[in-house]
């Protein structure tokens, strides 16, 4: 043999070598780096099979009610059970071996499937260390008022949110159409292409337009400017012609002639607020928005972003839709809660959240939540004004039928234009009035006014909330 045999012998064997290495390498990176990613991962059939042999870890609500738990099968092995049915399916999603998981289910599957031990990136070995039972969630939900709120929005398409103002700690978490979890793989079919979409969690993950209760917020930008104050008057003569050539006009064709800011608020004006906008600004209407966390989104909760304008691209015409929800302008009911927990709470926003405990199965605490400042909106002075401005609307403005209840509410309506048929009839605030403790957010899809839908909606249900 030759040396130059010997030489290209000597370099296939080191190119070989040097491939294994490589490869060798990689399946470390996946076995170690992603491991918990593929390990967890929805579609993982593995896993899924796997977890039949362990008892998947409870969902309680705040009170220790059983929302979800797993029983044992003519098999012997474990299966879900969800005693709420589509009272929580939305939230909690599902559990399924053929189809995956879907809400908490999917985003605690490591605590529920007891995956969270240090054994676990170990492969086949791991299964000879999982533990026999997972860790149980102990939500912030409670199971008797999210059973009345689920009964209140009837047969309506929408979602409710309510949450502690002083916690962030969410209470109500509606969601409607919904499916029933138990028959999840006998109706996939029917449910996976409802044209309805009952797999929408629509409190985190339903996008819409939210129209007039965004006056509020550019109350509170016109009032930090300086562009307005509580005594200025607003000339409303039914439209606001905004140049070059677009006319920006009042709902119903109303003419409210001289109103000031609160009074403007109580009967939703759109010329007034569609002029604030157009005085304040792209540059000042962007950075109202991105005060009130419409560039932020709660990922524990699968809140998926809000669609806000390009200020700076913005004609002047969608500058004052803009002013009253519309334009592009699009978010969650999750976020519209926060946005009047944000003039309840002296302008600070808690961070919303929904679990609040992990669990052995021993009952030991694994992980506590721990109520956390997310935003500071705006001014003590200013959610003062604003607040007081609410209180009129429910008293004596668009609001009033939510004051037919046993408790003070102060809020805003909307009635959200849509390219899907009647406005979206919205609703949000707070209650009680002296002393906040909860704020909410209704929206009934194309229910026409928020006033006439969504507000006594929000009533009835503060009124068992603050109980």
């Amino acid at each position: 043999m030759n040396d130059r045999i010997r030489r290209q012998i000597r370099i296939v064997a080191i190119s070989i070598f040097g491939l294994l290495i490589l490869l060798f390498a990689h399946i470390a990176y996946i076995q170690i780096v992603h491991h918990d990613f593929w390990f967890t991962h929805n579609l993982n059939k593995r896993t899924q099979l796997a977890a039949r042999g362990t008892e998947r870890g409870k969902i309680l609500d705040r009170k220790g009610e059983i929302l979800a738990q797993s029983i044992l099968d003519k098999s012997g092995g474990y299966e879900r059970e969800y005693p709420y049915s589509a009272i929580f399916a939305p939230l909690i999603g599902y559990e399924s071996v053929t189809y995956g998981r879907a809400g908490l289910e999917a985003v605690y599957n490591a605590d529920l499937a007891g995956y969270r031990h240090p054994g676990r990136q170990l492969g086949p070995v791991a299964r000879l260390l999982n533990p026999k039972s997972g860790n149980s969630l102990s939500l912030t939900v409670d199971a008797k008022l999210q059973q009345q709120a689920y009964s209140i929005l009837a047969n309506r398409r929408g979602a409710i949110v309510v949450l502690n103002v002083k916690t962030g700690a969410i209470i109500i978490s509606v969601s409607k159409p919904s499916f029933a979890p138990n028959a999840i793989e006998k109706e996939w079919n029917t449910i996976s292409t409802a044209s309805n979409s009952p797999l929408l969690n629509r409190t985190v993950q339903g996008l819409y337009p939210p129209g007039s209760i965004v006056k509020i917020m550019i109350a509170d930008a016109a009032l930090r400017k300086s562009a307005t104050n509580l005594n200025k008057q607003f000339l409303c003569e039914g439209q606001l012609k905004v140049p070059p050539d677009y006319i920006l006009h009042e709902s119903g064709n109303a003419i409210h002639g001289k109103v000031n800011l609160e009074n403007a608020l109580a009967v939703s004006c759109n010329v007034t607020f569609g002029g604030l906008a157009l005085e304040l600004g792209r540059s000042q209407m962007s950075s109202t928005y991105e005060r009130f966390g419409f560039s932020k989104v709660i990922e524990d909760l699968g809140e998926v972003p809000s669609q806000v304008p390009d200020f700076s691209n913005l004609g002047n015409g969608d500058l004052a839709q803009a002013g009253i929800g519309q334009s592009s302008l699009l978010t969650t009911p999750l976020k519209m809660a926060t946005v009047a927990a944000a003039f309840a709470n002296k302008g600070v926003v808690m961070k919303p959240y929904i679990v609040d405990k992990v669990l052995s199965s021993e009952g030991d605490i694994v992980f506590q939540a721990q109520p956390q400042e997310w935003l500071r909106a705006t001014t003590v002075e200013n959610a003062t004004k604003v607040a007081a401005m609410m209180k009129t609307v429910v008293e004596r403005g668009t609001g009033k039928p939510a004051n037919a209840y046993s408790v003070s509410i102060a809020g805003k309506t909307g009635s959200a234009e849509n390219p899907h048929g009647d406005a979206h009839a919205w609703f949000i605030g707070f209650a009680p009035v002296k002393d906040p403790q909860f704020a909410i957010a209704v929206i009934v899809e194309n229910a026409g006014s928020g006033g006439a839908t969504a507000a006594p909606i929000a009533g009835q249900i503060l009124s068992y909330v603050v109980r």
